[in-house]
């Protein structure tokens, strides 16, 4: 197998000692990979070293051994004598809803094995703020900590049984993860975290040791958690912007994430400007009952005809509809815009829905499917007030991009390419989402979905040695916009709660259906 240019991996043939070269095998091994390597040193642990004697001898002075930089400083993670051996590294997306792993060779790049897991820390509470209020309990910090290790050290057995290899080959981790996520897994106080002036114990986690945070691997792995720049844009970002590669263009693009919080980097290869923003919950299962998390059955793409007046629907795993997630909601606000049962404010129509809405005392609710098509036997309905909340979501979304784009002094309509981000970026139409003001009036090719970037970017620095300077220089490149204290911000925001706005030149493209207002 030949081995990258760039890979981790590094062969060496050590001197052989002699009567008159009787300098320890530590320092003869050393001094060989500092030459090789032309720095001037390595971290080796004590595991290694008792033994180094008989792998240096086993493997006839040849040897193939796994590093790691971090802040220019040069660790040994393993060593290993024959191109056969296995020398696997660890991807991790450590996700606040979902955990996503990725084994690869770390000889060649190659995926061996991919897999995911709800994050196990959702039994103490489905958001972060409920989890860092538990971490103040007594025992509470370790509690977290415990779950997400194990849940982790599960997921790496069932990994390595599926490609024939041990945990104890997998010599590299690459974690990437939000801040408060990324200090659960290390076991750091996250009471700061959500108090002002919102101070992380650190930025830089940097090189840890698998051992120590109790993660299976060999037991001289390190683990590299990303950077974050403060306490709501984390290293999953960091991995996401790598992973796109805005920080190398010469064009000025946008990245956003959106999640339980919309996420946004906007820049190009000479600035890089973030921020983020509460536009995510609603798109992901935390506002209408029948709203979700995509999934089978989940119904992620929607239309209306006009013809039947029915919904056309397509369900993820073509199963019949239990419910719907973020890019099915997008859509299916857009659909009732067009058709008229909704006004620019987002209130029912009640002569143009006719049947489909429900009158319960004053609490209106419209039927998306009916119970005979859908997979619970019961109605799947959006109340009048998850419609409301949905709107709120993508006002904020788009006052989020609006804003950032002008603290930099440009508009939306300047931008080059529009990065979308995760399952949301995957699922989204985007035409749906210009329809009904959520996102920029731009040319449908403008948008890019780039799907899970954040373990894509965690991937590529166990592909590329030569990458871990570019995350300190992505990091030191970023400027961050404080959302919650910006006047102009909330100024912004009240003109995008209408369908698609109040300022229609922004959206030349929308096809508008205006309609009294509802009774």
């Amino acid at each position: 197998m030949t081995e990258s240019t760039n890979s981790w991996i590094k062969e060496i043939e050590v001197p052989f000692p002699s009567l008159s070269d009787n300098t320890a095998d530590a320092e003869r091994f050393e001094k060989t990979l500092e030459t090789a390597l032309n720095i001037q040193s390595v971290d080796m642990d004590i595991y290694l070293l008792a033994k180094l004697p008989e792998l240096i001898r086993k493997n006839n002075f040849k040897l193939r051994c796994v590093l790691f930089k971090d802040h220019k400083r040069w660790h040994l993670a393993g060593i290993t004598g024959k191109h056969t051996d296995t020398a696997a590294g660890l991807a991790i997306d450590l996700g606040t809803t979902t955990v996503v792993l990725r084994l690869l060779d770390l000889s060649d790049g190659q995926t061996l094995a991919e897999s995911s897991f709800p994050n196990p820390q959702i039994s103490v509470g489905p958001d972060v703020l409920t989890r860092i209020h538990f971490a103040e309990k007594e025992n509470g910090l370790e509690t977290l900590k415990n779950l997400i290790v194990n849940g982790i050290n599960s997921a790496v057995e069932k990994l390595c049984k599926t490609c024939n290899i041990k945990p104890s080959d997998i010599y590299l981790v690459s974690v990437a993860g939000n801040t408060a996520m990324t200090h659960l897994l290390l076991g750091l106080n996250t009471h700061y975290l959500i108090r002002e002036p919102y101070i992380p114990v650190i930025n830089r986690p940097g090189c840890q040791k698998a051992r120590e945070l109790g993660i299976k691997a060999n037991e001289s792995a390190k683990v590299f958690v990303f950077p974050n720049t403060g306490s709501y844009f984390g290293g999953d970002l960091i991995a996401g912007i790598l992973y796109s590669g805005i920080n190398r263009s010469e064009n000025t693009s946008i990245l956003v994430d959106v999640g339980t919080n919309a996420e946004v980097v906007l820049g190009n290869k000479n600035w890089l400007v973030a921020c983020a923003g509460a536009a995510g919950p609603a798109l992901e299962g935390g506002v209408t009952k029948m709203a979700m998390v995509a999934g089978p059955g989940v119904i992620d793409r929607l239309s209306y005809d006009h013809k039947t007046q029915n919904f056309n629907v397509h369900t993820i795993e073509d199963l019949p509809p239990v419910g719907i997630c973020g890019s099915g909601l997008i859509d299916l606000a857009a659909s009732l815009f067009l058709s008229g049962m909704i006004d620019i404010r987002g209130k029912f129509i009640k002569d143009v829905c006719k049947n489909r809405l429900l009158d319960n005392d004053g609490f209106r609710s419209f039927v998306v499917i009916f119970a005979e098509d859908s997979a619970k036997g019961e109605d799947l309905t959006i109340s009048q007030a998850d419609l409301d909340s949905l709107i709120r979501s993508k006002a904020a979304m788009y006052t989020i991009l609006e804003t950032i784009a002008s603290y930099v002094g440009i508009l939306l309509s300047d931008l080059v390419t529009f990065y979308v981000a995760g399952t949301f970026g995957s699922l989204i139409d985007a035409r749906s989402a210009i329809t009904i003001g959520m996102l920029p009036d731009l040319a449908e090719s403008t948008y890019k979905p780039i799907g899970n970037s954040s373990l894509e970017g965690a991937s590529m620095i166990l592909k590329d040695c030569k990458l871990m300077d570019e995350i300190d220089a992505i990091r030191n490149s970023i400027t961050y916009v404080e959302l919650n204290v910006n006047q102009d911000f909330m100024n912004r925001f009240s003109a995008a709660k209408f369908i698609p706005h109040t300022n229609l030149s922004l959206f030349p493209s929308v096809k508008l259906n205006f309609h009294k207002t509802s009774p």
